[in-house]
């Protein structure tokens, strides 16, 4: 996914942030994927890597979200660059804590109706990104 909102302008090619429907959607998105967090046992080790508080964990990838999928910056505007894997570092991720995170995501786009084709293309990028976070053998 890029952060770049020219790659819009001249490609000429609707953005992620475009086809899911902009900043309400992937809120929506981002909220669906931490109350499943919440609610769901099998979510139990990511939920875990959490603060007891998710407010400020569902700001945040909220943030990050927009701008990976191509809408605004928010977060870079924020915090600067993401720089996932040095912030991540501090947290065992395993492949486990990873697939977790996909299935965990993947429920909340089939929940809230992100298409198939965009389910299937924003899974693929997250696994890419999930994957590279992975610093735990297994």
């Amino acid at each position: 996914m890029s952060t770049n909102d020219d790659d819009t302008a001249t490609t000429g090619q609707a953005t992620a942030f475009d086809l899911i429907g902009g900043e309400a959607r992937v809120r929506e998105l981002v909220d669906r994927f931490y109350d499943l967090m919440e609610l769901e046992p099998e979510f139990r080790e990511i939920r875990g890597l959490h603060p007891a508080s998710l407010e400020g964990s569902r700001d945040k990838l909220y943030w990050f979200l927009c701008g990976w999928m191509g809408g605004p910056n928010l977060y870079v505007e924020r915090f600067g660059h993401p720089r996932l894997r040095a912030r991540h570092l501090p947290f065992a991720i395993a492949s486990r804590e990873r697939d977790q995170w996909l299935v965990c995501m993947g429920r909340a786009m089939q929940d809230i109706q992100v298409p198939p084709a965009l389910l299937e293309r924003l899974l693929e990028s997250f696994y890419g990104t999930a994957d590279w976070m992975r610093n735990q053998p297994g």
